[in-house]
């Protein structure tokens, strides 16, 4: 089956000397693996290792056996070519942490255009802006919509957020984030893109992120915390 769509790169691991293989998020059939033979090779020019960076956005033409194997690229272009994310240390460092989350977070391939288009758009957000010390953190709260675990607000003027149901209650519970952990979460969950990115502390930047990574876990079935988790807090520190 022949198939031209957009895709998210999550993961290229170096296969034996001179090829790849690379995981991508497909906009039309969801997670997709692929094979990419001689990719360090000067002569495959269609298939240059710099088209498959975390997060980069891709047009693909490729052909998917559906059988459970690695599938096969005819042709790469890059679909949304990026000014700053791939050359800034921070926003590198970024899309190198998310493209972890996502490859814990992704299982299915079964399409999810409403993802694929937020996914999408927050990136080209992050190309074309400066500030984006809360990036990260508003991508990985506004994600659980899409992955199903967004918190209920409907009592969210109670005193403790309880990981474990997503709900706000009056009552502390052992899986419940303190009164003060629970009022920096409620902040973030008013945030927008555009919001003032000085909100936060440091500090407080590092507790949400302990939080969303909290969260993560308890919602997620074989979710890890991603290796670049430590990079990441170093970048913002």
């Amino acid at each position: 089956m022949q198939v031209k769509t957009k895709a998210i790169v999550i993961s290229a691991l170096k296969f034996q000397e001179k090829s790849l293989i690379v995981k991508c998020f497909t906009l039309t059939h969801g997670l997709k693996s692929y094979f990419v033979r001689d990719a360090f090779s000067a002569r495959k020019s269609n298939q240059k290792i710099a088209y498959f960076q975390p997060l980069s956005i891709l047009e693909i033409e490729a052909v998917h056996k559906n059988k459970g194997t690695l599938e096969n690229f005819k042709e790469i272009k890059i679909a949304t070519p990026f000014h700053s994310i791939h050359s800034d240390i921070v926003k590198s460092t970024i899309v190198l942490f998310l493209s972890e989350i996502l490859h814990h977070s992704i299982h299915e391939e079964e399409k999810n255009e409403p993802l694929f288009a937020f996914l999408e758009a927050a990136l080209q957000w992050l190309d074309n802006h400066n500030e984006t010390a809360n990036f990260h953190l508003i991508l990985l709260l506004e994600m659980t919509k899409h992955f199903g675990f967004y918190p209920d607000v409907s009592d969210k003027d109670q005193a403790f957020f309880e990981l474990v149901e997503g709900v706000f209650s009056p009552f502390h519970a052992v899986s419940s984030l303190t009164e003060h952990e629970t009022l920096l979460f409620k902040k973030l969950i008013d945030l927008k893109w555009d919001s003032d990115q000085k909100i936060f502390h440091v500090i407080e930047r590092q507790l949400l992120l302990k939080i969303l990574m909290d969260y993560y876990s308890y919602h997620l079935d074989g979710f890890r915390k991603p290796k670049s988790l430590d990079v990441l807090k170093e970048v913002f520190a």
